[in-house]
């Protein structure tokens, strides 16, 4: 039997975020449950699900993003975390951020850097 998007992508969430998604997914649910759903099965259930990029490079891809935006520190933070638990070292967070500043700016690149340091200081390995 197929699972469906949700159950898919509710399994690849965990599997990337933890806890954290689960958390992002719970504060939803008082105030906009089908954002919660639409955020497990688009991204996590039809996008992180495909073939063509592994965990790794998809979280790359989006810390670059995130940082690039320049306004997205919380999501930033969750995807950190998210590409360590899938197996990004530090230096790859930390070289994608640093490659910002060329193409975002310094100040994107900064704010991402700060949020890294967070991340990091949280997790004890800085």
């Amino acid at each position: 039997m197929n699972k469906s998007r949700y159950e898919a992508g509710y399994e690849k969430l965990t599997e990337i975020d933890g806890e954290a998604g689960h958390n992002v997914i719970e504060s939803l649910k008082d105030v906009c449950p089908d954002l919660a759903r639409y955020t497990i099965e688009f991204p996590f259930g039809d996008i992180y699900a495909r073939e063509g990029l592994d965990l790794k490079s998809r979280e790359i891809a989006t810390i670059a993003a995130l940082t690039a935006l320049g306004n997205c520190q919380p999501q930033l933070k969750v995807h950190i975390n998210a590409a360590l638990n899938v197996g990004c070292t530090v230096k790859e967070v930390k070289e994608t951020v640093l490659q910002m500043c060329v193409y975002a700016g310094f100040p994107a690149a900064l704010n991402g850097m700060f949020v890294v340091k967070e991340v990091l200081t949280e997790r004890g390995l800085l």
